[in-house]
């Protein structure tokens, strides 16, 4: 066991020792990769801060039901006492149409307005909510509910939250295919640096294997080379992505200030950072291995 760590502590410091050497190529490819991994890395920060204030909206499927205008207040109580029986419902709140104008008045838009009116032109409404938030079950129960007497219109106000939580799922979809897309390229970046530094101990490597080196022998300095660079581009991707949320954040505070919120843009949470760098080090770590694979079957 022991004799297995030191082999691999001095694999180790053989790939540090090159990437010392070679600190311009080094950095070089370590910022190839973390620029690349930034962009998904970015994107993943963003939706999950934006996914952070969309959990706070309430999002709870309402029906709302708007009584014809001018129909008796008698029949607008007496459907809403109906509705309170329906098993399907789980709250029903009557809204009257005073309650309704006056609603209207509190906003600054509309208070000039509305002053000029000499009716109410608003009819009496029930927001309901239902007991099953499945969409085909609102669908349904809304259907049912405009054909009832008296009732001019049914809104369900559910289907905004549906177009948000498939826009979210679009984007996370966009950016796990931007991530597999820049991890193959990443994996060749990889795969094509170890190669010259394969060439360039060619016959060292093939001196060890004539006095007897095993493969596991030969592909271990590489392994940590590439995983170091991965590594190190996990690293950059990070900083890049901090410093990137440090800007938008200190143009997005004023605004978020303007309507009364303590908005602020987060970085990513330590597991999902920790999870970036050991991505980055296994992406390294498989181009460096897919390339000396590739090498030691040639010779």
């Amino acid at each position: 066991m022991r004799a297995w760590l030191r082999g691999h502590r001095r694999a180790l410091l053989r790939a540090l020792g090159k990437l010392g050497a070679q600190k311009s190529a080094s950095a070089f490819n370590a910022l190839v990769i973390g620029v690349a991994l930034s962009l998904p890395a970015g994107g993943y920060a963003l939706l999950g801060n934006l996914s952070g204030v969309a959990g706070k909206i309430s999002v709870e499927p309402r029906i709302s039901i708007f009584m014809r205008v001018g129909a008796p207040r008698s029949d607008a109580q007496a459907l809403a006492a109906r509705l309170k029986t329906d098993a399907r419902i789980a709250e029903v709140r009557f809204v009257p149409r005073e309650e309704a104008l006056a609603e209207l008045r509190a906003a600054d838009e509309l208070a000039v307005l509305l002053k000029e009116l000499d009716r109410n032109p608003l009819p009496d409404a029930l927001v309901l909510r239902a007991g099953d938030p499945s969409p085909a079950s609102l669908e349904r129960l809304a259907a049912e509910l405009r054909a009832l007497p008296g009732v001019e219109h049914v809104q369900l106000d559910a289907a905004w939250a549906r177009r948000l939580a498939a826009l979210g799922g679009v984007v996370r979809w966009g950016l796990a295919g931007l991530a597999a897309l820049l991890s193959v390229g990443l994996v060749a970046v990889t795969f094509n640096t170890i190669r010259l530094q394969i060439l360039t101990q060619r016959d060292e490597i093939e001196v060890a294997k004539l006095i007897g080196a095993t493969d596991a022998y030969v592909r271990r300095p590489f392994l940590y080379l590439g995983a170091t660079q991965g590594l190190a581009g996990g690293a950059l991707a990070l900083a890049a992505v901090w410093v990137g949320l440090t800007i938008l954040d200190s143009q997005v505070r004023p605004l978020a200030a303007s309507y009364g919120s303590q908005f602020r843009l987060a970085f990513l949470a330590s597991g999902d950072a920790l999870a970036i760098l050991a991505f980055s080090a296994i992406l390294g770590w498989v181009g460096a291995w897919l390339s000396v694979s590739r090498h030691l079957r040639q010779m």
